[in-house]
């Protein structure tokens, strides 16, 4: 549909339905619910197969209290946002610690930074290391 044409979803099966209150026990151990190829498929109609394992999901990348998904807009290119039911930001648990792939994911393509070869980064030291030595050396010479 047109709401999601140039959506990428992250591919995470227990992120939308993750709320323990969807969970089951096996053995004494709470397991989470997790969702079906299905529910990735937005072409599909409400009703139309079983998107999630406990049946608590009714269409296509429908949320679940305290469920959320990770979703990249192409045409924007605004970087990895998580989107949840309540529409509301995410505590810090989801945004992910600096420096990781979530993290880094999140940062709109706009701010990106190049990287460049280390042995390009240590010509750069030196030259910037030459320029300070030099101010300093006109400095004590005055």
């Amino acid at each position: 549909n047109a709401d999601t044409t140039r959506t990428l979803y992250a591919y995470e099966v227990c992120d939308a339905c993750e709320d323990d209150s969807f969970a089951y026990p096996i053995d004494n151990v709470l397991v989470s619910d997790f969702v079906y190829p299905a529910w990735f498929e937005n072409f599909r109609a409400q009703g139309s197969t079983q998107f999630d394992c406990m049946s608590q999901i009714e269409q296509p990348l429908e949320l679940l209290k305290g469920g959320y998904i990770g979703i990249f807009n192409v045409n924007d290119g605004s970087g990895l946002q998580q989107q949840t039911l309540e529409k509301h930001p995410l505590n810090l648990r989801h945004r992910g610690n600096v420096g990781t792939r979530r993290e880094r994911r999140s940062i709109p393509c706009q701010q990106w930074v190049t990287s460049l070869p280390h042995r390009k980064i240590v010509s750069n030291a030196q030259q910037y290391q030459q320029h300070l030595q030099a101010i300093q050396r006109r400095r004590d010479a005055a």
